[in-house]
């Protein structure tokens, strides 16, 4: 699951990053709030935690565009602001849940557990493609002849085949959806992973495989078609 984190302070930012990273999220971090508007124009995320007080664009104006073009994405307030009249700004603007600086990881996360559920249960919890099921509520990748849980970036790789079938997708698109656009890690971790993911689909038995074009990317696809 892949969150965008917008905070301005930026120890604070690195120090809520470590918690939720450490809970097998991957964290996209942006310091103002232009920057923040192009990241979620770019790409798709499961959450948004927003910080008001941010530069350039405050998280109250990022909340209304983002709203007002459609995006439906759980955004969290962050802010240190607490008074009665703030949150009911946020929550009008169009926030699912509002957090007041300070607090303690422990509810960090389980507020983003909980607005990312309620997302989830807007769709579908099981992906299929061929005789293989994801449970994304799960992890678990299955057919008829067994079952493994996935790790966190196994899952997101395999979610985004499975929501993409057939459709190629570059080894830098992976990069930056699971790893993000920061990450100092090597490339080839894209390869490492499609490695993990063909050894668990042949033990399954499944009847779709990854295939590489060369130069281009991966694909998921149903054998023999």
């Amino acid at each position: 699951m892949r969150l965008l984190l917008c905070e301005d302070e930026r120890e604070l930012s690195a120090a809520i990053a470590a918690i939720l990273k450490h809970s097998n999220y991957s964290v996209d971090a942006v310091y103002d709030g232009c920057t923040a508007l192009e990241y979620l124009e770019a790409d798709n995320y499961d959450c948004v935690i927003l910080d008001i007080m941010m530069s350039k664009i405050d998280g109250i104006e990022v909340l209304r565009k983002i709203r007002k073009n459609g995006n439906k994405i759980p955004v969290i307030m962050l802010t240190a602001k607490s008074q009665l009249d703030d949150k009911i700004l946020g929550l009008d603007a169009g926030a699912d849940d509002y957090l007041t600086k300070p607090f303690e990881s422990r509810e960090l996360l389980a507020r983003v557990r909980a607005v990312t559920r309620r997302g989830e249960a807007m769709t579908n919890s099981i992906l299929s493609m061929g005789n293989v099921r994801l449970d994304r509520a799960t992890f678990a990748l299955s057919t008829d002849s067994g079952e493994f849980v996935l790790a966190n970036k196994e899952f997101q790789m395999l979610e985004m085949f499975m929501s993409n079938p057939q459709k190629i997708i570059s080894a830098d698109i992976f990069m930056d959806r699971i790893w993000g656009y920061e990450t100092d890690t090597e490339m080839s971790v894209v390869w490492v992973y499609i490695s993990y993911l063909r050894k668990k689909l042949s033990k399954l038995n499944a009847n779709v495989e990854i295939k590489v074009s060369r130069n281009i990317g991966y694909s998921l696809v149903v054998k023999g078609e």
